[in-house]
């Protein structure tokens, strides 16, 4: 992660496996200060290559005396950095330092109020009684040596500090919305303990991240791989804007596939719209059938995934083999690559889990002959829509609802076949139609269509009928990390479901998604 270049200062964030620990990132980005997750594993070399100004130590779904309790280097306290820590955090940093941990009388989960019993520069400005959200079951007896109580709820620490090493530490979560005044706790840590300065905007990631690939890319050529969303597309203009030489002709050709799991006439949509609105040069391949076959037969979600980033890898190959042959040597591959693509297929190399791979990360094959470019991976889709805003690019392309790399492959539980496909396509069609028609689409994160492998009893016309069941899914969500489904109106379901029975054959019923994520995710697969 090359930070350096990117910015002088960061505040790194060390991930124990807590729920809440991007969501720390993202809070810490709003305040204009460049903030990086890294394993709680990561050598100190790796902490100082980021340019830190200060430490955060997450939360985790761990006790500190677990055996298998996840690892920190203690020298994170010798780097003569502010360190604040966050529940988990808190009990890591009185484990570490010579203080005592047990595991709590009574638990604490949810809406708490604390009292903030001394003066601290994490709490200026504050009220003595604050709400806050705690999610704990171990809670510290006895304080290191050098700390004092900075607050508690009626039986139990929440907060703690040695002002002399500018280490401090809470036990409940000031980056959930639930914290009243969380943000404020934060913007003090960063700003009046770490001394940060708010350098992190739009303007400066464009024209670092400009500067970079020309030095990354030099005089050489690059493919791009498109799909007409957000994320690639602010990719794509970004590098083109690196690599246009002095003439104004393009080294960057974006590549845009046909895997045979597009939506509804997008392959013709999205060319338009690439090369009509922001000015790409584009290159459009036919390669449903070669996708299709490699998927025929297929079930499994990770397999399917797995088939289709190794199956657009050999395409993009196979275009640079013959942009190469026309003008030249073509060494790199863009992509739209986002923070939580990373998170959910690496886990940060921590001990978060492996939720699934995506095809732009964990779906690569471990050997390519192109090397990567991923402009965007330190960022959340709100930052992208940002950097397009900034970039001049239209709001029909930066409010387009996210779409997965495999397409309707994982929307189509099960094996992918054409005709099950169609089926889904048409179903697909109707949600995003009528979603659009009550003035929903760009208030809503994600709305689509599910074809499951679920065939029911119905009756049509007085005839007996055995079809598919078709799911709608609607969700609201900050960056995809969590997500809560949606309340569409009774009017708009009830248009949905009778569209779609009426229309579409091949289903004969229509079930809604009632599912937050957590537990379960955006996409069925």
């Amino acid at each position: 992660m090359e930070v350096q270049s990117k910015l002088s200062q960061s505040i790194v964030i060390l991930d124990f496996g807590a729920q809440y620990t991007q969501l720390i990132a993202r809070r810490i980005r709003e305040q204009n200060v460049f903030s990086v997750v890294l394993p709680c594993t990561a050598s100190l070399d790796e902490v100082k290559s980021c340019a830190p100004v200060g430490i955060v130590l997450s939360g985790a779904p761990w006790s500190v005396y677990d055996k298998d309790a996840p690892p920190a280097d203690p020298g994170v306290f010798e780097l003569g950095l502010p360190v604040l820590g966050i529940c988990y955090g808190l009990q890591f940093m009185v484990h570490t330092l010579g203080g005592k941990v047990r595991p709590a009388e009574k638990r604490e989960y949810g809406h708490a109020e604390i009292d903030i019993v001394a003066e601290s520069p994490l709490f200026r400005g504050l009220e003595k009684r604050q709400a806050v959200w705690m999610s704990h079951g171990d809670e510290a007896l006895e304080l290191p040596p050098g700390f004092e109580l900075t607050a508690k709820t009626s039986h139990a620490v929440a907060g703690i500090q040695n002002v002399a090493k500018k280490w401090f530490a809470v036990q409940f979560h000031p980056e959930v919305h639930h914290t009243r005044n969380g943000t404020e706790i934060l913007r003090n840590f960063v700003f009046n303990i770490c001394g940060a300065k708010p350098l992190w905007t739009p303007q400066h990631f464009i024209d670092s991240t400009v500067e970079q690939v020309k030095r990354q890319v030099g005089g050489g050529r690059a493919i791009c791989a498109l799909s007409g969303g957000v994320d690639s597309s602010v990719a794509a203009v970004l590098v083109d804007r690196a690599l246009r030489d002095g003439s104004g002709k393009p080294r960057l050709t974006c590549i845009f596939v046909d895997n045979g799991v597009l939506r509804k006439n997008e392959f013709e949509k999205v060319q338009q719209t690439l090369r009509d609105k922001l000015g790409l040069r584009l290159d459009a391949v036919d390669a449903a059938e070669r996708f299709l076959g490699k998927l025929r037969g297929v079930s499994d979600p990770e397999t399917k995934r797995k088939i289709i980033g190794k199956e657009f890898i050999a395409v993009f190959e196979d275009e640079a083999r013959r942009i190469e042959k026309e003008e030249g040597s073509v060494e790199y591959l863009v992509q739209g690559t986002l923070y939580p693509d990373v998170i959910e297929s690496r886990s940060v190399r921590g001990p978060s889990q492996v939720i699934k791979s995506h095809h732009n990360v964990g779906g690569l094959p471990e050997k390519m002959k192109l090397k990567l470019i991923e402009p965007l991976k330190d960022l959340f889709k709100d930052e992208v829509r940002k950097i397009g805003r900034d970039l001049g690019m239209p709001e029909e392309i930066l409010q387009r609802q996210p779409f997965p790399g495999p397409g309707l492959a994982v929307r189509v539980l099960g094996e992918v076949t054409p005709e099950r496909l169609a089926v889904l396509r048409e179903c697909d069609d109707i949600v995003v139609t009528e979603i659009k028609n009550a003035g929903l689409y760009t208030k809503v994160w994600q709305s689509f269509a599910v074809l499951l492998p679920v065939m029911s009893v119905g009756v049509m016309g007085d005839m007996r009928t055995y079809a598919y069941t078709c799911a709608i899914r609607a969700v609201s969500s900050e960056d995809g990390m969590t997500a809560d489904w949606v309340e569409l109106p009774h009017e708009v379901l009830k248009t949905i479901s009778t569209r779609i029975v009426n229309e579409v054959k091949g289903v004969n019923r229509v079930v809604y998604d009632i599912t937050s994520k957590p537990p379960g995710t955006i996409e069925w697969e």
